[in-house]
């Protein structure tokens, strides 16, 4: 199958990280990964001067910014995603998921492999290539990598009003409307169910679903974290509370595993409209449930792909109701 043509226009040249061995959390990056090893802070510093005002010495004596400071995750994103991505403006909210850059463009780069297994291993380019986004958010990340690395175009679905206003004025402040739509889902029970047109086809699917149970569970797990970083560097002041997210962006009934068995019970329904359902997984723990749900929906074939999510290890788990004859006709003109 020819080469799809990428959109047009040039991204910016990747930045050569700083010198010096890179991090053990990054070392596991993709290698397409355009975040590969050490950030390199006074040159971020220098085309972003904003971002100065957050910039600390961590207890190892290195230049990073206060991760327990959402305005400073906030400032780096900005950055990151103009370097890398050629995005001019990005905001979100208040409260609302900041979330880590590297590691959404990992899952972005297993899912193109994936489709390119069936692609005569070549991956498929352009907007020819469509992906909905279980879940988009305030900050509309997975478009915004997945439109620039790869020329896909996506669908954005979201209970939050509010997210879905934030995730508009993205889209439309870099000029993003014929590559980026967005849905609401107007039933937060369900995920397809109501959400897609029957006759919609899309290439995959992709989800960041909620981790915790209850907010009592968000709120012990923020605490951790926080208690954490403290143990690094006392004189550090850290938030009495602050996860950054939205409630149904951090827990539901049941938590992640009781999300994603319902997600694979629904991907049953609209089997013929996907080519690839997949979801990060945070909790190993969850595999055997979510493995055993998806031989109870006789999914054909069942990925689960490990890579790297900043400090911690992850997953994301990919099946489809499609055999390898099918998928080999799938094609990807809609």
């Amino acid at each position: 199958m020819p080469r799809i043509p990428s959109p047009p226009g040039r991204l910016p040249k990747t930045h050569k990280p700083a010198k010096g061995p890179a991090p053990a959390d990054k070392a596991l990056f993709h290698p397409r990964n355009r975040h590969q090893g050490r950030y390199d802070f006074p040159a971020l510093i220098k085309r972003h001067p904003s971002l100065a005002e957050f910039v600390i010495l961590n207890p190892y004596g290195k230049q990073s910014i206060d991760f327990a400071n959402p305005q400073a995750v906030k400032a780096l994103n900005r950055a990151l995603l103009k370097d890398h991505y050629g995005i001019e403006h990005w905001d979100i909210p208040p409260a609302y998921l900041c979330p880590p850059i590297p590691g959404r463009a990992d899952y972005l780069h297993g899912l193109a492999d994936l489709l390119a297994e069936d692609n005569g291993g070549e991956i498929p380019r352009g907007g020819q290539v469509r992906a909905l986004d279980i879940g988009v958010g305030a900050n509309c990340i997975y478009p915004l990598i997945g439109y620039r690395e790869y020329g896909w175009r996506f669908l954005g679905a979201d209970i939050d009003p509010v997210a879905l206003a934030s995730a508009e004025t993205i889209i439309r402040a870099n000029r993003l409307d014929s590559a980026i739509q967005l849905r609401r889902q107007g039933d937060p029970k369900r995920i397809f169910r109501g959400l897609l047109q029957p006759d919609e086809r899309f290439d995959l699917t992709l989800c960041n679903p909620p981790f915790h149970a209850s907010l009592e569970e968000a709120t012990r797990g923020s605490q951790r974290k926080w208690r954490n970083l403290g143990k690094l560097d006392p004189k550090r002041k850290l938030p009495v509370l602050n996860f950054g997210g939205q409630g149904a962006e951090l827990y539901c009934e049941g938590g992640e595993a009781a999300f994603v068995r319902r997600m694979v019970e629904e991907s049953r329904d609209v089997a013929g409209q996907v080519l690839w359902f997949s979801t990060l997984v945070s909790k190993a723990g969850n595999l055997p449930a979510i493995q055993t749900a998806l031989a109870r929906v006789e999914a054909q074939e069942v990925r689960i792909i490990d890579m790297a999510q900043g400090q911690k290890q992850s997953r994301f788990v990919a099946w489809t109701f499609m055999d390898r004859k099918n998928r080999a006709h799938w094609g990807y003109e809609h």
